[in-house]
């Protein structure tokens, strides 16, 4: 089985999309991820919606989580005032990261070793750098798991 047979259509996103609305639609949907799209439509990056709760957690809470059991649950509701005005952009790595992308003729194989190698949940699937569709770590388990 090709990429292409188990692309899915999937919402995107482009870089300079309105960050909450972004995490609105991973939340609502509740999705793993969302490919992004440069100012051409080419897909440029994946953003997992790990990400997006990475960038709502203080740093000083990442270094020592801890600290987290001090907070208050206040906090949760400043979530819609550190992503207002801030564009999808923001919530990328500022260090260019590999796309999570395979072609449309890769094999199930090869599109499991870019979800491993990478630790994406999900992969786009492009052909002549357009995007076909969206392969999702759930989707891909439950193809191999279906007996042939």
């Amino acid at each position: 089985m090709h990429a292409s047979q188990m692309a899915e259509e999937f919402p995107v996103v482009g870089v300079d999309s309105d960050a909450l609305e972004a995490a609105r639609l991973l939340a609502e949907r509740r999705l793993p991820g969302i490919v992004v799209t440069d100012e051409s439509g080419c897909p440029c990056s994946v953003l997992p919606a790990s990400q997006v709760v990475r960038f709502l957690v203080p740093g000083y809470v990442q270094d020592d989580p801890t600290l987290a059991g001090v907070l208050s649950e206040s906090m949760a509701d400043r979530v819609v005032d550190k992503l207002a005005g801030k564009a999808v952009r923001a919530l990328l790595p500022t260090e260019p990261v590999e796309l999570p992308a395979v072609n449309a003729d890769d094999t199930i194989v090869e599109v499991a070793a870019m979800m491993a190698r990478l630790r994406c949940p999900l992969v786009a699937v492009v052909s002549d750098r357009t995007l076909v569709g969206v392969i999702t770590a759930s989707r891909l388990l439950e193809l191999a798991l279906t007996p042939h």
